[in-house]
This record gives structure tokens, sequence and C-alpha cells, in this order.
């Protein structure tokens, strides 16, 4: 073989891994959006840490020390978390100014969690806008799984309407001749599943329901309310009212003795914010669903994720209150934007962010109940779609049924 040959053999040879290592370096190259770089990731949200929903900032407060957490543990994919957190008060305008402040200054990755129906209808057609990440957000509001409209929005618990229709789908089945009154929040939060109560009973709604009672989240209290109810005749109360004013109603209920069977919102499910404020005694019986472990359920003693959360909690939240629903809540939270990210590796732009978020397949989070996963599509921006009911007894909840899956489509 002649010289040449082989001087041409040994060119393409030379070539071709200089083509191998030229796509290998491509396949390795690190992606940065604003918000990204070698050392770090930033996140942000907006909470109520003042103002009437006040109570939810604990939410926020465990998320802060979850992300300590894993920095201490060495961060995701080798980078520090840096989680901003303002103060919205509840306020709609406050949310928008302080999330422009975290998109615009702060030169946030994404926008994680904020609190409430109100603050992210304010702030959503702004970041859509921006192609900013408006991920697993803090409240159950259908109209926040709308892909199609809304392609970097999505929601986290099981949405509100859904919740609706497993309580009425418990009243058909337990009392078929209920006399109903539901008390609601006049904003977005009560609405939807006000509409969730009329599209599970269709034309039996008027059969069913007695009384529909609205309240202002201003108003001081809810007795005048609870008083138009009673006097409806009403044996089964929905209550899809915020913390302060569920824990009023049943207090009220209690002096008034008057013991209709009280399916409450999701929103209100904690011992801590609502049933001891309320009176254990009062709080008996009281139902609602979940979808995450209670703390206040001795069934979960012994149980691996219950453990690491309980670890967590001394650690990062000394002296706080284990009996507070809230803190479970910002810690399972926490661990799906954790996923997130680190599924996302060094592609840390906000469309690969958006897609990692819009493929997650029964992805297990500590604190979850049993049989229960994230599950999402570029179609389905509903993460967690099945729950369980549970019942007040003693000093926490107690599960009974099995676990209920909801066809959580999209808004449009």
């Amino acid at each position: 073989m002649s010289t040449r040959f082989l001087s041409r053999r040994a060119l393409m040879a030379a070539a071709a891994a200089s083509v191998l290592v030229s796509a290998t370096a491509l396949a390795a190259e690190k992606k940065y959006d604003a918000g990204a770089s070698d050392t770090e990731i930033r996140i942000g949200n907006t909470y109520p840490y003042s103002g009437p929903a006040s109570s939810y900032g604990i939410m926020g407060a465990t998320e802060a020390a979850y992300f300590k957490m894993v920095n201490e543990q060495g961060g995701i994919n080798g980078r520090k978390v840096k989680f901003i957190s303002y103060d919205d008060a509840y306020s709609p305008p406050k949310a928008v100014e302080q999330t422009r402040k975290l998109v615009e200054n702060d030169e946030v990755l994404a926008i994680f969690n904020t609190f409430g129906s109100p603050a992210n209808s304010a702030i959503q057609r702004y970041l859509n806008a921006k192609k900013v990440p408006q991920l697993f957000l803090a409240t159950g509001a259908s109209k926040f799984n709308d892909p199609k409209n809304f392609p970097w929005t999505m929601g986290f618990q099981p949405n509100t309407r859904d919740e609706a229709h497993v309580y009425v789908d418990f009243i058909k089945k337990e009392r078929p001749n209920a006399k109903v009154a539901i008390l609601y929040q006049n904003d977005d939060f009560g609405k939807d599943y006000l509409e969730g109560v009329k599209e599970a009973l269709g034309a039996d709604y008027k059969k069913y329901v007695v009384a529909e009672v609205a309240y202002d989240i201003s108003e001081p209290t809810v007795d005048s309310q609870l008083l138009r109810m009673q006097a409806s005749g009403a044996d089964t109360v929905l209550s899809f009212s915020t913390p302060k004013f569920t824990a009023q109603s049943i207090r009220k209920m209690a002096a008034l003795n008057w013991k209709p069977l009280h399916i409450v919102a999701t929103a209100s499910a904690s011992a801590a914010m609502v049933m001891r404020p309320a009176g254990l005694e009062n709080s008996q019986g009281v139902i609602t669903s979940s979808y995450m472990m209670s703390p206040d359920d001795p069934g979960w003693n012994d149980n691996a994720d219950m453990k690491a959360w309980r670890a967590f909690m001394e650690k990062y939240m000394p002296g706080a209150d284990m009996g507070n629903s809230g803190h479970m809540y910002g810690y399972v939270v926490s661990q799906a934007m954790h996923k997130v990210l680190e599924a996302a590796g060094d592609n840390l732009t906000r469309e690969n962010i958006m897609k990692q978020a819009s493929n997650l397949k029964n992805v297990h989070i500590k604190g979850f109940l049993p049989g229960i996963t994230l599950n999402t599509a570029p179609g389905d921006h509903a993460p967690v779609k099945q729950m369980q009911m549970v019942r007040f007894k003693g000093e926490g909840w107690e599960r009974f049924g099995d676990v209920l899956g909801a066809a959580s489509k999209p808004a449009h």
C-alpha cells in the first residue's frame, strides 16, 4: 500500500475524529437563560406573609427551608438554588409589582408556587408574554390547566372543580336526600368550587342546594352567613372558604348547636390553622379530601416518607408546629420543583424547564399518599389528579374509602 494512500486514510480518520469530538462537545454544551449559571439557579415567588391570608405564609417559609437543605447537600447538579420570596399581602396589584421585580431585577429562571388564584390570575398574562415558567401554582383553580392559551403556566394540586365533583359524588351516595348549603369566598377561589358543584349536580342543582351564600375576604366574620344557612333548613354544608373563615364556621355551628354534615375545602384541611382554633371538640366529623400524608395521622409514624419530613422539620424549621399541614405542602411542592430542575441537567433554559415539567411520568414525591404520583403531558398541565376522602377524628385526619382519580381536563 502506498504512503500516499496511507496519508489519505490518516487524514480521513483525523477528520472523523475531529467531527466526533466537535459533536461530543456540542452535546455537552451548557445552555443558560437568565437566572442560571454554572454555580446558581434563581427561582422566586410571592406569598401572603401579611394581610388576610397570612396564615399561608408558613408554606413559603417551608420552601425557603427546603432549598436551604438542598444547598447544604450540594445543590442541584452542583448548582446552589437562590430562592427569593416576596410578600404580596394577598393583593393582586402587589403580586404583579413583586413578580415584575423578580423577573426584571432579580432575573429569576422561573416563578415557582406563587400563592392564590387572585395573584396568579394577575401575573399569568405577563409571565406567558415573557415566556417565564409559572410553575406549580399554589391554587387549585381549574383555569390554570390551559396549556393551549397559557403554555408557560402549570398548577399543582387537584383542581377545585374536580374536588367539588368528589364531594358531590359523596353526598349523592351517602345522603341522596341532602339539603345542601354552600358557603363560598367571593373570588376566583370560591367561585371555581361553586362552578364545580353546579357541573356535578347539573339539572339536580336546585333539588339539592337550598342556600348559596358568599362572603368577601375583607369581612371580619361569616356569622351572618351561617345564620342564613341554618335558616335554610340545610343538613349538609359545603365550606369553600379559607382557614380563618372555616374555623369561624365550625365554631359558629357549635354555638348554634347546628350539626350538619360539614365538608370543607382542602385549603382548610389543617389541624393547626383550622381545627384547633375552632375547638377540637367542635371539629369532630368534619370531612375533606387530601393527596398528602397528614402529620396528625399516627398511622404514618413509621413511614419512611414521614420520618424524612420530620427530620427535615427538626433540622431546618426547629420549633415549628408539626401539626400544621402547610409545612407538608411546602415540602412536597418544593420536591416537584427540585425534580424538574434536576431533570433539566445543564440545559437550564426556560423552554427546557417547561419541557421537563410537562413530561412528568409517575413521579414519586415524599409525603404523597400511597398510589398518588405526579403526571403531566404537553397538553395536560395538572400534575396531581388523585385524592382520598378524610374525616377529622380526635386530633387528626383519618382516611376512608379508595384513592379517587380525577379526569383533569384542560380548561379549553
